[in-house]
This record gives C-alpha cells, sequence and structure tokens, in this order.
C-alpha cells in the first residue's frame, strides 16, 4: 500500500543512532544519508525514512499518529524497544507484551523517537 514513510526530525545524528539501532535490532542495515541531508533504510516491500523539514521549522509529530514497524517475534519487538530506550528514544503507552483486541493478539512495543514521533514494533501472535 505504502511506497515510503518519512518522518521530520530536527537532530539528524541523534535520529539517525536511534532508527539504526530500532531497524538494526529487526534485521534492516544502517541507513543511508544524501546530499540532503536525508537518511533512507530501503527494503523490498519500501522505505522508511527521516528528513529535517524542508520549511526550516522544527519537525512535529502528529497526535494519535503511530508509524508501525512489523516484527518477526515478540524477541524482535523487546528488542526494538529496548535499542530505541539505549538509543535517545523514550518508552511510551503500556511497558511491551501482548494486546488483545478485535484484531487479535499482537505483541506491541511503543516509543517516542527523539523527535516526539510515536513507532512501534508489533508482531502478530499466532
Amino acid at each position: 500500500m505504502f511506497s515510503h514513510i518519512m518522518l521530520g526530525a530536527d537532530d539528524m545524528q541523534a535520529s539517525k543512532k536511534f532508527y539504526d539501532a530500532i531497524l538494526g535490532a529487526l534485521g534492516y542495515e544502517p541507513g543511508t544519508l544524501d546530499d540532503k541531508g536525508r537518511c533512507f533504510w530501503f527494503t523490498a516491500s519500501g522505505v522508511f525514512a527521516i528528513t529535517p523539514p524542508i520549511n526550516g521549522e522544527p519537525a512535529s509529530h502528529g497526535n494519535g499518529s503511530t508509524i508501525g514497524f512489523a516484527a518477526k517475534s515478540s524477541e524482535a519487538a523487546e528488542a526494538f524497544h529496548a535499542a530505541g530506550v539505549a538509543n535517545g528514544g523514550a518508552s511510551c503507552e503500556e511497558p511491551p507484551g501482548i494486546r488483545e483486541g478485535g484484531l487479535g493478539k499482537m505483541y506491541l512495543a511503543y516509543l517516542r523517537d527523539p523527535s516526539g514521533n510515536k513507532i512501534c514494533a508489533l508482531h502478530r501472535v499466532v
């Protein structure tokens, strides 16, 4: 459904360190910086990127917005969360764990990135 997702970041070094760590915990290679100061993580199914806002204003997060990353296991989601907290992120929502609802059992691990964007790792429990 998506070709790419791009989030604003105020401190690109801190944000790249954070995303390299959490995405590395999910099995992805470090991001690549381009000549405009943006950073990209390429996958077979799409691209995730961070960028300083083009308008020169500070980055801002959307109230009610969450970007979810697929995790292959609950252990990978837990590693994502631990890597995020250790690399400038902050835990948010409930602690990582299983949530049950109309969509079935899911292991969720929520974080705020260094710019305040809300992200999570999600593993569907079978």
